[in-house]
């Protein structure tokens, strides 16, 4: 299976962490001072690194590395 953005239930953001989950429930944080998705709030467990298109990441960059990390899981 591919996954791409329609994929992703963005939950909204709380105290600067974004948050998104998949149908499979399975969930992923960002916050703006992040340069990886993380497996939990705090973003101590980093999952995938963020690789932004134009200068500081945001949320479109957060969204395309979740894609990324789930069609090519290491």
């Amino acid at each position: 299976m591919s996954y791409s953005i329609e994929d992703l239930i963005y939950k909204g953001e709380k105290s600067g962490v974004h948050g998104w989950n998949t149908l499979a429930g399975a969930t992923f944080y960002w916050h703006p001072d992040w340069l990886h998705i993380a497996e939990d709030m705090t973003g101590h467990s980093a999952m995938t690194n963020i690789s932004p298109v134009k200068g500081k990441a945001n949320k479109a960059d957060a969204e395309s590395a979740i894609i990324k990390h789930l069609n090519h899981p290491k």
